[in-house]
């Protein structure tokens, strides 16, 4: 009898694809909506986690913002984002959006999408 061995090693690894937008701009005092879509090859977990940091303009450290897993957003409510934030995705519809209001001059820097869909 001959079989085949399958060959030994670890298992494929599937990633995510994010989208966001290269670039947002908004005004003092509105609004904006930081946009973010993925993509996957798997089905979307229950499990599935978005996170959103932020870096402020000039400043090395990232701060996490808003967090989205177990089916509910938890946005910041000590930090420069409190009770300004609104969380706008459906990670049904690969969508981890979020809208910032009344925006401030603080406001500018560099702001991830991060999207986990374990397994």
């Amino acid at each position: 009898l001959t079989g085949l061995c399958p060959l030994a090693g670890p298992p494929p690894t599937l990633s995510i694809h994010v989208y966001t937008q290269r670039e947002v701009h908004g005004t003092v005092g509105s609004h904006v909506t930081l946009s973010c879509s993925f993509w996957s090859s798997e089905w979307i977990s229950e499990d599935i986690s978005i996170t959103w940091h932020f870096q402020a303009e000039g400043s090395r450290d990232s701060i996490s913002i808003f967090h989205y897993a177990k089916g509910q957003p938890y946005i910041d409510d000590v930090g420069t984002f409190k009770e300004r934030m609104e969380w706008v995705g459906n990670p049904h519809r690969k969508d981890g959006s979020i809208v910032i209001h009344n925006l401030d001059y603080t406001d500018n820097g560099t702001f991830t999408c991060d999207v986990k869909n374990p397994p």
